[in-house]
């Protein structure tokens, strides 16, 4: 599989996932759990998922280990919906930082205001 490939395939895993677990589940500790991003290996056996985790360190380690029972469960379901040869063997992560894409958002416009605000300046 070749990298443009397994970047669309990835997107769509984490779609699914988003959808699955957000909508889909009964288990109310993946309640705290977002999908963030999805990376498939080149070979597309396997995929790291970082999930965002919300609440106390407990139910973040609740939920960690919800997503870890369910695993065969959303790993069937991908199956299901999408025409893979092979479904990648998934692999959880806390995501640490899920709010740097809009950090580094507000950075930029904060950048550009005060650019704007000095090159107006005589």
């Amino acid at each position: 599989m070749d990298q443009r490939r397994s970047l669309r395939v990835s997107e769509a895993v984490r779609e699914e996932l988003a959808e699955i677990i957000g909508f889909e589940t009964d288990d109310t500790r993946l309640l705290a759990v977002e999908v963030e991003q999805v990376h498939v290996s080149i070979d597309g056996r396997h995929a790291t998922v970082r999930v965002g985790l919300h609440g106390t360190e407990r139910e973040q380690r609740e939920s960690l280990a919800a997503l870890e029972h369910a695993r065969g469960y959303l790993r069937h379901e991908l199956a299901m919906r999408l025409s893979l040869r092979h479904v990648p063997e998934l692999h959880f992560e806390h995501d640490k930082n899920p709010d740097v894409e809009s950090r580094i958002d507000f950075l930029l416009r904060r950048a550009k205001k005060s650019r704007a605000r000095t090159e107006n300046k005589p």
